[in-house]
């Protein structure tokens, strides 16, 4: 793995499983009654957030301090960048105060990539969303739910098995609403495609690129490019779903044009009652949150599935925590022990 985490083509499939292995031993350090472990004690984790999100900056921050790292956390709107300095003089300044790890979140895309040029390999980079273009650790935490919730770990502690390969193979994956505007999207079909699962893109023309498969070509492996597939008609795929992946549903859409109205976005894409009686009755369903009940999912089937087991949005956050533990202490780690012993 190299210093950085911009994207998870930078890992590939290997790579991908790799983490996944790992984020198995970080649930468990999750059960405990103290969990903590002392695997990054002594290094320094910043989370540069230049955009809100309570979601991924609190899921960083619990995993650093699971490990045992200090934390800095950086606000942009309480900064200096408010005085006029410039992002790079935000981030030298940080780098100089001897951190080890900067989780940067923006809405430029490129952001990330443009810190990891300037601090090199003295600072680890961890994309946290930049823009449209890529949410890494999102993408690795949709994967990770998925293959827990159909393949379980075995009761036995960590170690004491043969670990399982995380794999989606023969799984059918739908990825329902903005795609074009999502980096979630994109990280989700990266990390399902590298793990043998199919997708299906649903969403109107207008949050689509506008030449979707060239996009699509453009970053995945031939192989993975022949395993996704676009249609506008969410009906047409819903009794084939193994897995219904919901995004959120902008209102800066509707201003912009790119939507009509929201019970016109509903009536098409949002996951009503009756669109539920015609899933599996093993489809479950997924959402990155925050969610908008009443128009990605109708609140009454949000509740109905949760309490079914089958709307994952809490497992997803749960495992996000251990997802990014897996991650910073694969960037930063010393290879420090993570027996079961190895707690505070």
């Amino acid at each position: 793995m190299s210093t950085h985490l911009l994207t998870l083509d930078e890992l590939g499939t290997q790579g991908i499983a790799e983490l996944l292995s790992l984020t198995d031993r970080f649930v468990e350090v999750g059960r405990r009654p103290i969990p903590r472990v002392p695997a990054l004690r002594g290094r320094t984790v910043a989370t540069l957030f230049f955009e809100e999100s309570t979601r991924t900056r609190l899921a960083f921050e619990t995993a650093a301090k699971r490990l045992s790292a200090d934390v800095m956390s950086f606000s942009a709107a309480s900064s200096s960048l408010s005085k006029g300095e410039s992002l790079r003089d935000t981030v030298e300044t940080i780098e100089a105060m001897g951190v080890d790890a900067m989780v940067v979140r923006h809405r430029s895309s490129g952001v990330p990539a443009q810190v990891a040029r300037w601090v090199g390999d003295r600072v680890s980079v961890l994309n946290g969303g930049d823009g449209w273009h890529a949410h890494p650790t999102q993408g690795l935490q949709d994967a990770y739910t998925l293959w827990r919730h159909f393949c379980p770990a075995p009761d036995e502690p960590p170690g004491t098995t043969e670990p399982d390969a995380p794999t989606l193979a023969g799984r059918r994956i739908g990825i329902v609403g903005d795609i074009v505007h999502s980096r979630v999207a994109r990280s989700d079909i990266e990390a399902y495609t590298a793990l043998g699962a199919s997708i299906v893109l649903v969403a109107p023309p207008t949050l689509l690129p506008a030449q979707p498969q060239e996009w699509i070509d453009g970053w995945l492996t031939p192989e993975a490019a022949k395993r996704v597939e676009i249609t506008h008609h969410l009906d047409d795929v819903l009794d084939v779903l193994d897995v219904v992946g919901l995004l959120r549903c902008q209102r800066e859409r509707m201003t912009e044009g790119l939507i009509g109205s929201i019970p016109e976005y509903v009536a098409r894409y949002g996951l009503t009652f009756e669109r539920t009686r015609r899933l599996r009755e093993r489809t479950v369903v997924t959402h990155p949150g925050p969610m908008n009940r009443g128009i990605e999912i109708a609140g009454d089937t949000a509740e109905d599935l949760a309490a079914d087991g089958r709307l994952l949005v809490t497992r997803q956050v749960t495992y996000g925590v251990a997802v990014r533990m897996a991650t910073l202490f694969r960037l930063i780690g010393s290879g420090t022990a993570l027996g079961a012993d190895d707690r505070d």
